[in-house]
This record gives structure tokens, C-alpha cells and sequence, in this order.
């Protein structure tokens, strides 16, 4: 099967995100201008650069409720800061909780039943028993083709990694079993964890 996504794929469903995986999902917490807190998974996520450490998502959707795509866009285009939440399989029904459609303004750590933790560097909360997250202070939003589509980059100025994660001086995702996003409403978990030498190594 071939087809052209201008003009449409005659399946049930668009298998276009099922195509790109698995994708590590960013669990974004952000904080509005006045206060409030927002939390939010995406799947349209991943780490862009080492030297400094960067990271991008991208929302994909619009809010009535909101002039600036979804929550999570409208409170970083107005603060400049987020932070970025590893999702555990052992979090996955919290998180899917926090996907849903709130009104601007409503807690998705209060309506999950989530404990917070303020953030060491930036005016934020964050996941407080998450394996990592990721303080971010946003570098640049660029408005994507498409009508609502947003692509939020930042710079990673702190880290928290949660102490059971930490072995033999390594990060070791084993731990904690990251959780990805497939296509449609599937997941899966990463149990299997395998080396390889690069030639040049």
C-alpha cells in the first residue's frame, strides 16, 4: 500500500503515528503566568542535543478555552519554563488521567491524585516520584504547519533522578521500565535492555 497524506489513507485510522515508534513520552508539567498548575503526556517528544542538553515536544491539538494551542503551550509561551516528567509503566493509568481535556486552570496533579514537588530552579512543579524530570527553561516555540500544530524547544538546567534509578554510577531505565507510545490507544513497556559496540569504539 502506498498513499499520499494529502489525500487521505482509506484506512479506519490514520497509521501514520503507529508508523513512528515506539516514542518516549515527555510528561510535561507547566505553571500559567498566574499560578495554576498543568500537567500533560506527550508523545511527540525526545532529547534534540547533549552540549547543552535540550529537548523538544510537540502539541498537536487546540483548547476553546485557550488562544495559544493547549494548556501546556499557552503557559510556557507566557513564563518560558516546563519541566519534562519520565512516565514508569508503574505511572501509566495517572498519566493517562492527565490526557484528558481539563478546563484551563484545573490541577492534573489534583484531579490524578498526584504528588508534586517544586521544581530547584524554575517557577514549576513536577512529578515528584518520577525517575527523572527534566527542568526546562523554553528557547523557542515554533508554529508548525498545520493548524494548531506548536513545536516547544528548551534547555534542560537541572535534572532530578530519583536514587533507586541510580547503578554503578548509570542511569539505569531497567528500574523503572520507561513507557512508550505506539500507535491508535497503544503502549508498550521497555523490559529488554541490550549493549552494542560501535565500530569505533
Amino acid at each position: 500500500m502506498f498513499y499520499e497524506p494529502k489525500d487521505g489513507h482509506g484506512l479506519p485510522h490514520n497509521p501514520f503515528n503507529a508508523i513512528v515508534t515506539p516514542r518516549p513520552i515527555g510528561w510535561i508539567s507547566s505553571r500559567g503566568a498566574g499560578g495554576g498548575d498543568n500537567l500533560a503526556p506527550y508523545s511527540f517528544f525526545n532529547a534534540v542535543a547533549y552540549h547543552p542538553p535540550q529537548v523538544m515536544f510537540a502539541s498537536t491539538a487546540a483548547k476553546s478555552d485557550r488562544d495559544f494551542g493547549k494548556d501546556s503551550t499557552a503557559n510556557i509561551r507566557d513564563t518560558g519554563y516546563f519541566c519534562v516528567n519520565i512516565v514508569e509503566f508503574a505511572a501509566k493509568d495517572v498519566m493517562n488521567v492527565t490526557s484528558g481535556g481539563l478546563p484551563a486552570g484545573e490541577d492534573e496533579f489534583v484531579k490524578a491524585g498526584i504528588e508534586k514537588a517544586e521544581c530547584n530552579l524554575i517557577p514549576c512543579s513536577r512529578v515528584a516520584n518520577a525517575p527523572a524530570s527534566l527542568e526546562c527553561r523554553m528557547t523557542e516555540i515554533v508554529t508548525l504547519k498545520g493548524e494548531t500544530n506548536y513545536l516547544v524547544l528548551g534547555e534542560v538546567i537541572g535534572v532530578h533522578m530519583r536514587e533507586d534509578c541510580l547503578v554503578d554510577g548509570m542511569f539505569d531505565v531497567t528500574r523503572f521500565q520507561p513507557l512508550t507510545r505506539l500507535g491508535y490507544r497503544d503502549y508498550s513497556v521497555i523490559k529488554d535492555v541490550f549493549s552494542l559496540a560501535r565500530p569505533d569504539d
